[in-house]
């Protein structure tokens, strides 16, 4: 997965939480699954610019952005605690 990959995921993720909240909206989805969902879609958000982060750290250190991986979402959610 290249950086292009990583931006085009994240739009993804950012589209459908639009397309999830415009369905809360219109009353078409129930707020707690509403919820359930925007939850997890902010983790996947969470861990693709992780990932995105840690490639461009790696590629300015003269490092091989290949060499890192999506962290867990234990791990992502848990930096500020």
């Amino acid at each position: 997965m290249n950086d292009q990959d990583i931006l085009a995921r994240i739009k993804q993720l950012v589209d459908d939480e639009h397309a999830l909240r415009a369905k809360a909206v219109a009353g078409e989805i129930d707020p707690v699954a509403e919820r359930q969902q925007l939850a997890q879609l902010e983790v996947m958000l969470d861990q693709a610019w992780d990932l995105l982060r840690q490639r461009r750290a790696r590629g300015s250190t003269d490092g091989s952005a290949n060499d890192t991986a999506l962290r867990s979402p234990r791990e992502v959610e848990g930096y500020l605690q």
